[in-house]
């Protein structure tokens, strides 16, 4: 969920991240919306990665299993360089990359038996690695390690397991509404109405009308594509829809936090008006756990 709700502060943008006042993400000097960046940009961004991954689902799904490899890598890249810069903590790079890969991939043809198996052979050699650094830093460095496993790829490969199913494509598509509407509710309810701050200490533009924007949004987009894609029940779907809401702002405020932590801005500079692809995983990769857990028991395959 996000929206605005103070022009004080650090600056929350409607993608989550933390801005200053200042020159738009991309380096343009366009200025920036009431959000805090430019929205010019993350529209043109955000509708160019949804028309990315429709087009993975809707041609060839397995594709969209390489899609999440990539994003996995690229978001893994960029939350091991915020924690040297914010912290100089040490991730153990190659098992984590490779490892992630792993757990995506082997979800796949194995599903859950194969996500943990990856997760578990992941872990071990983070253990392994690490001991070339010597006593110093070794348990921050190693739990780093395994945070940043189980935050983007493990998460990440719950997005593979919903794409398995012989209705996978559909499956997919109810989680991404979800989350779209998620945003898009919180960001109009947040403009229009925010005035309470939800989280002044994390993210101080995020209200609670904006949340109830969400909340609205969320649980309709969630009924109707839960019973027009699955054919599943109405009030399974507004579940689902609240659920996701829930989620995404929970991945929104962890993600905050660790920015904040950290003291840095954004975890990248890949995509403009938005920083890096990391800052626009936060409500993603906690909303794929809580989609698949849903979706398995709404809608069993």
């Amino acid at each position: 969920m996000r929206d605005p709700v103070s022009a004080q502060g650090a600056q929350v943008s409607a993608g989550g991240q933390e801005d200053a006042p200042g020159p738009s993400a991309d380096g343009t000097g366009a200025s920036p919306s009431r959000a805090g960046r430019d929205l010019r940009a993350a529209i043109g961004v955000g509708v160019g990665l949804g028309a990315l991954v429709l087009a993975a689902l809707l041609v060839v799904p397995k594709v969209f299993v390489g899609v999440v490899a990539v994003a996995v890598v690229i978001s893994t890249i960029e939350l091991a360089g915020a924690l040297k810069r914010g912290a100089g903590i040490e991730i153990a790079l190659p098992p984590v990359l490779v490892g992630g890969q792993a757990m995506v991939w082997l979800s796949w043809p194995f599903e859950r038996s194969g996500l943990l198996t990856g997760f578990v052979l992941t872990v071990l050699a983070c253990l392994v690695w690490r001991f070339r650094g010597g006593v110093d830093g070794y348990l921050r460095d190693v739990t780093a390690s395994v945070f940043t496993a189980a935050y983007v790829p493990m998460f990440a490969a719950f997005a593979v397991l919903l794409v398995d199913p012989h209705d996978g494509a559909f499956r997919v598509l109810c989680f991404l509404i979800g989350v779209v509407c998620s945003d898009t509710g919180g960001y109009i309810a947040g403009v229009l109405f925010g005035k309470h701050p939800m989280a002044p200490a994390i993210s101080p533009k995020k209200s609670w009308e904006g949340f109830g924007g969400s909340l609205v949004m969320g649980m309709v987009g969630g009924a109707l594509s839960v019973t027009l894609l699955l054919h599943g029940q109405w009030w399974q779907g507004a579940l689902f829809g609240a659920a996701l809401v829930l989620s995404s702002t929970a991945g929104d405020l962890v993600e905050s936090l660790i920015k904040r932590d950290l003291g840095i801005k954004d975890m990248g500079t890949l995509l403009p008006g938005h920083g890096g692809l990391m800052d626009r995983m936060d409500s993603l990769l906690p909303s794929a756990v809580v989609a698949w857990l849903l979706l398995h028991l709404f809608v069993p395959v």
